[in-house]
């Protein structure tokens, strides 16, 4: 064979290999233009956990999981012994604080206010009798008939029968108003402070019967019929189904037109419908996040970012768990 025919066969052999490298590139470069890039996310529901303040055993669950409840329901009936003691204890407290009230308003009894008010008529009989005398012994001491030693006596008498008077006037006085002002306050202040200690029972005793507070499906039930709850335990869960979003995790590079406020479509392959969903917030997922490193290639590193979107309109039927594909 001749160099030249050689020649020609290595050229044909070159031109043959790049053509099938060139063939190769544009099959790959198609085959990957028409798979578009998909982001996953799933549908996320608002939920709130069913707990009590006080320990207590449960007596009954109204509920099964999968209710749909609404607010006011019963949804569980605790026993809690002790807390019945306490309201026990509580109110007699208030009865006493309320009773020493009473005492204190109204004063002493009236046959001690009539005891008193004898008391002191007989103290002003005395002092009158005993300011009679001095004013004689005074008038003779001054006629030089009576010693100054006798009216001395009477002088004493008379200062003596008036400080009696005086106290029996207090006594009286005492027992007709009854009680001090800071007295009656006092009083008045236990009572409200046993009232208030019944109303903290009360509060106790309305925990022992578990209603919703917002509208829902009941998606967990924790403990039995007869098991015992502590404080804060949680008993049930509900999810508020009325407040639904979708969660993503986005690189950076994918955030494209997803901002906040604006909207996108997003596939749910559960109805196999398109849902118009509306950005309401974007947050970064931290470095323990997925994390694509670039800086090898000599660019720079991708953060991923949780998007959070909600639903433009209901889509009946959509359930938390469910898948939403965006598809760019």
């Amino acid at each position: 064979m001749s160099a030249k025919s050689q020649h020609n066969n290595i050229l044909l052999a070159i031109i043959g290999f790049a053509a099938v490298v060139a063939i190769v590139a544009l099959i790959g470069f198609f085959a990957l233009g028409r798979n578009p890039e998909v982001i996953q996310g799933q549908v996320e529901v608002s939920e709130y956990r069913v707990s009590s303040k006080v320990p207590g055993r449960i007596l009954e669950i109204r509920v099964k999981e999968g209710d749909y409840v609404k607010v006011g329901d019963t949804l569980a009936i605790l026993d809690a012994p002790e807390v019945r003691a306490r309201m026990e204890q509580a109110q007699s407290a208030e009865s006493a604080a309320s009773a020493m009230e009473q005492m204190a308003q109204n004063g002493a009894r009236q046959e001690q206010i009539n005891g008193a008010y004898q008391v002191y008529q007989q103290a002003l009989a005395g002092l009158d009798i005993a300011e009679k005398s001095y004013k004689r012994v005074e008038r003779l001491f001054q006629e030089g008939v009576m010693s100054a030693q006798k009216r001395d006596e009477a002088l004493a008498n008379y200062k003596a029968m008036e400080a009696q008077m005086k106290a029996a006037k207090s006594q009286y006085d005492l027992a007709r108003n009854g009680a001090r002002r800071e007295e009656k306050q006092a009083a008045a202040a236990q009572v409200n402070r046993a009232r208030g200690a019944v109303q903290e029972v009360n509060s106790y005793i309305s925990e022992t019967v578990q209603i919703a507070q917002m509208e829902g499906e009941v998606s967990d039930i924790y403990p039995k019929v007869g098991e015992l709850v502590g404080t804060g335990s949680p008993i049930m869960t509900i999810s508020v189904m009325s407040d639904m979003w979708g969660t993503f995790n986005v690189r950076e590079d994918q955030l494209n037109g997803l901002a906040v406020g604006k909207t996108f479509e997003a596939f749910v392959p559960a109805f196999n419908k398109t849902v118009q969903m509306k950005v309401y917030q974007l947050k970064d997922e931290g470095s323990y996040a997925v994390w694509k490193a670039t800086k090898a290639n000599g660019q720079y590193d991708l953060k991923t970012f949780e998007v959070k979107a909600r639903p433009v309109e209901k889509l009946e039927g959509l359930r938390p768990g469910m898948s939403l594909v965006i598809k760019d």
